[in-house]
């Protein structure tokens, strides 16, 4: 059997935090558990944040930490082609529709929408309300105008026509294999994946072309990653990746979603608290092995 593949995917839009740090302690600790590989992956599909000097920072971070990787790492920004192939085959199948609907008008339409109906809008497990399609809210004359203007658009995913393919493609009802421990030895158990939460999900846009959603499923298989440790903040998203997976027919990985860090607020921390920046830590006499008890984690 081939060796296990991990990988850590941080995006150089700012410094690493605690947070980041227990994900890549954890990956790396799988990865010795079960004698396998450590990837690192650059998700730098954000090509106005993401710069080579924060780039730089993150990996001289993760050395730091003691992480060993293989070397090269993976930019996402090297491979658009490999995401807009991916992105053809599912336009191919007929499961991609260009919306032209920008946030303020779907927040003005939803508010709309649940006047007339006296009920709130269903909203994805983010807590953002579902797109309520362009049909529903602007004319087609509207919509002809705005795209011979050439006017800004996300590419979404159908989901009921994405659904109805799986359906036909997929016998057993959609899931994911979820790991139970950190060390990836015991056995994982099946979660049921719902991926009409989500409604019809970005796939890529005008000026970007491509999601999170999409790149992070091909860059699994690409990889060959067979384990995807990665925060609990992700969890539900799962459930659009084996979607994708099953229509792109890409292998399915094992699952581990791990506890989060939180700040003192209760939430997740976030890469403008520089008070949890492993930089700032660093600088103030933090060491790897303190950073390793601030998680949560024994030296």
């Amino acid at each position: 059997m081939s060796r296990p593949v991990l990988r850590f995917a941080p995006s150089p839009n700012g410094r690493l935090h605690l947070g980041h740090a227990l994900s890549a302690l954890l990956n790396a600790r799988m990865a010795t558990s079960l004698g396998g590989r450590l990837l690192i992956r650059i998700e730098d599909i954000d090509r106005t944040r993401c710069t080579p000097e924060l780039e730089a920072a993150v990996l001289e971070d993760l050395a730091w930490l003691g992480l060993d990787w293989e070397r090269p790492v993976r930019r996402q920004s090297e491979h658009f082609n490999d995401y807009a192939a991916a992105l053809d085959r599912l336009s191919a199948m007929g499961l991609v529709r260009k919306a032209f609907l920008t946030r303020g008008e779907i927040a003005r339409a939803v508010a709309k929408l649940e006047e007339e109906r006296g009920a709130h809008w269903p909203c994805d497990p983010d807590g953002a309300p579902l797109y309520p399609g362009d049909e529903a809210v602007l004319g087609p004359e509207e919509i002809a105008a705005r795209e011979a203007q050439g006017a800004p658009f996300a590419l979404r995913l159908d989901m009921a026509a994405a659904l109805a393919r799986c359906t036909g493609l997929h016998a057993d009802p959609l899931s994911w294999q979820e790991l139970s421990d950190d060390e990836g030895r015991q056995a994982p158990v099946r979660i049921a994946a719902d991926p009409a939460r989500w409604g019809d999900v970005v796939l890529a846009r005008k000026d970007t072309p491509t999601s999170y959603h999409l790149s992070v499923v091909v860059d699994d298989a690409v990889q060959g990653i067979t384990h995807v440790v990665r925060g609990r903040d992700l969890y539900e998203a799962t459930a659009v990746h084996r979607l994708l997976q099953v229509l792109l027919g890409l292998p399915e990985p094992l699952y581990r979603h791990h506890r989060l860090v939180l700040g003192e607020d209760g939430r997740k921390l976030s890469k403008s608290q520089g008070d949890t920046a492993l930089a700032e830590l660093r600088a103030k006499g933090a060491t790897p092995e303190e950073i390793r008890r601030r998680v949560g984690l024994a030296p």
